[in-house]
């Protein structure tokens, strides 16, 4: 069974109301899919900073984003984790800007997690910066999880 970290625009997809925006709302359909069976195919992971982005906002869909994700394990970051995201952000593989995201990358690569599911195309599933993500993991000794989109993922199994 392949590892997930699920960064959090995906728990986002999944909790709540259908959004009124087309693009949006298809993008929940999608995920909330590959949702319903993920769990009987892969091992699935977050992290407290996955936690953490869950539980900000609006108190109501924070605590609809956290029954998602009740129960599943934690990865830690650490140390280990903090050096490779300030790596990726020095690097210029994610912005300086957005040490979170170079945060959930650095997590997944540390903790051996084969794949990264997102919905963040700017900083994260850029293919752009793909190459850097995966060069500076490497050359600090951790193999890059695949980064990936549920809609990817729920392609791969469905062979109907």
């Amino acid at each position: 069974m392949q590892s997930v970290y699920l960064e959090t625009t995906v728990i986002g997809n999944i909790a709540g109301p259908v959004h009124p925006d087309l693009g949006i709302a298809v993008r929940q359909s999608v995920t909330r899919r590959w949702w319903d069976t993920a769990p009987d195919r892969y091992e699935l992971f977050v992290s407290a900073l996955v936690i953490d982005e869950c539980n900000g906002g609006d108190p109501t869909a924070a605590a609809e984003r956290l029954v998602v994700i009740a129960g599943l394990p934690l990865l830690k970051g650490g140390d280990d984790s903090k050096t490779l995201a300030d790596l990726l952000l020095h690097g210029r593989a994610v912005p300086q800007t957005e040490p979170r995201d170079a945060t959930h990358i650095a997590i997944a690569a540390v903790n051996g997690i084969e794949l990264l599911a997102t919905w963040n195309f700017k900083h994260i599933l850029n293919p752009a910066t793909q190459h850097l993500i995966d060069s500076i993991c490497r050359d600090a000794g951790y193999e890059p999880a695949t980064i990936c989109t549920p809609e990817q993922l729920l392609e791969a199994f469905d062979d109907t």
